[in-house]
């Protein structure tokens, strides 16, 4: 029986071949809505999720893209990235991204946005990041992390 991938993991695949990436987007069993569940389902260190988190900076839309074994400090990670850094609201994420609240992806989102990716990443020789819906991920390095999305590296923790 095969498995056909939902439309957001496609465009997720689609945007990862534009870009280089061989696209490959693996359907998950069992929940991958954290990066614990995530961690716990590849049998890899939860510092190797990537979790891709929505914010606002100065009020506009920000993606992070965060080491699961870390937690965003919002001042800190705010006062480096020049602002003030709130959560968005779901309403937000699925504004700007397209795609749902515990599958957001890293790009394949209708706008660009700027975008912050977490140097304690680097650490890590594979990453595992979200595919665009709930259970689905996708393997990257965090060079090939930081050319996809054309993202700027950052210190968060």
């Amino acid at each position: 029986m095969s498995a056909t991938l939902h439309p957001n993991a496609v465009h997720v695949a689609d945007t990862l071949i534009s870009r280089g990436h061989p696209g490959l987007i693996l359907t998950q069993p069992e929940s991958v809505h954290t990066a614990e569940q995530a961690a716990a389902a590849l049998g890899v260190d939860i510092g190797a999720i990537v979790k891709s988190l929505v914010f606002e900076l100065d009020g506009e839309p920000v993606l992070l893209l965060v080491s699961g074994a870390h937690r965003v400090d919002l001042g800190r990670c705010g006062e480096r990235l020049g602002g003030t850094l709130v959560p968005a609201s779901p309403e937000l994420v699925s504004e700007v991204t397209a795609q749902p609240v515990g599958g957001v992806a890293p790009l394949g989102h209708p706008t660009n946005l700027p975008t912050y990716v977490d140097r304690d990443l680097e650490a890590h020789p594979l990453l595992w990041a979200a595919g665009g819906h709930p259970n689905t991920v996708f393997r990257t390095t965090y060079r090939e992390l930081l050319r996809i999305t054309a993202g700027m590296d950052v210190k968060m923790d």
